[in-house]
């Protein structure tokens, strides 16, 4: 693979598009860049391995986005999408959760997704987790799978002020693309057992938290601390979210129903009247 496969177009402006094609497999990769610094990025990772990067990536978001919310027919599938700068401890997070394990060697370049099923509250739920890389250069499809996501973990590490400081970025970005600030979130400080190397106070997470109005943690992957409760309390607010529309639009039924009544009342006394 050679990088004439990698076109930009208008590569000086903020918010570019580039086209990556696989000639061997005739795919094409659509990824935006939001600078020519990044494009210069894409350059110096290597033909061979941006390739491989690349088509993983949109492969496995691609696949994430588009599979189905439920099982069989049966159970419900959540949605969730773990934000967060790189080396916060995200792909450990979602690891610990999944297989009670803390990985040694992770790959933190390559998005990936994960599915589970636990019981939460005594009702079944089916997890499709899309762990997202933090680097700028993989921020291709981040507007799709925001929208495609039902509930986001956002993030950060306690001995990171600067992730901290990101975590605001994040969410940002969650109303920016779905333009409601009504979307269940979850923060997280992560490496709580680095209390030696502690940027971050406990209050000034707990701070952000009732800023962005959303349930905080800080978990410890290594340590498996509060992995559990950080997807438990992100399910149930979809679900409180969920139950919360359907009285809603009860409710609504139910005025629709009473003003079409009072509507159509006079009507009725008209026509017995007449009899």
């Amino acid at each position: 693979m050679c990088l004439d496969a990698f076109l930009p177009w208008n590569a000086s402006s903020e918010g570019s598009i580039f086209q990556f094609s696989n000639p061997a497999k005739r795919t094409h990769c659509f990824m935006a860049a939001t600078n020519a610094r990044v494009l210069q990025q894409y350059l110096t990772v290597g033909a061979s391995r941006f390739a491989r990067i690349t088509q993983n990536y949109v492969a496995r978001v691609v696949i994430w986005m588009e599979s189905s919310r439920s099982i069989g027919g049966h159970s419900r599938e959540y949605k969730l999408v773990m934000l967060g700068e790189g080396g916060v401890g995200k792909s450990a997070i979602i690891m610990q959760f999944i297989s009670h394990r803390f990985p040694e060697d992770h790959d933190p370049t390559i998005e990936d997704a994960y599915k589970t099923q636990i019981r939460i509250d005594d009702e079944p739920a089916n997890l499709d987790i899309l762990d997202t890389a933090g680097q700028a250069e993989f921020t291709a499809m981040r507007d799709q799978y925001m929208r495609a996501g039902e509930g986001f973990i956002i993030s950060y590490s306690i001995t990171d002020r600067r992730s901290f400081q990101e975590a605001r970025h994040f969410k940002q970005l969650i109303y920016r693309v779905r333009r409601t600030v009504d979307t269940p979130v979850v923060l997280v400080g992560n490496k709580s057992d680095l209390v030696h190397l502690r940027q971050v106070s406990v209050e000034e997470g707990k701070q952000l938290a009732r800023e962005f109005q959303c349930p905080f943690f800080e978990t410890s992957a290594a340590f498996r601390y509060y992995i559990d409760e950080v997807f438990a309390a992100l399910v149930r607010q979809i679900r409180q979210r969920e139950a919360e529309m359907v009285r809603g639009s009860e409710r609504k039924t139910r005025r629709s129903h009473s003003f079409w009544s009072r509507l159509k009342a006079p009507f009725h006394k008209k026509q017995q009247s007449e009899h």
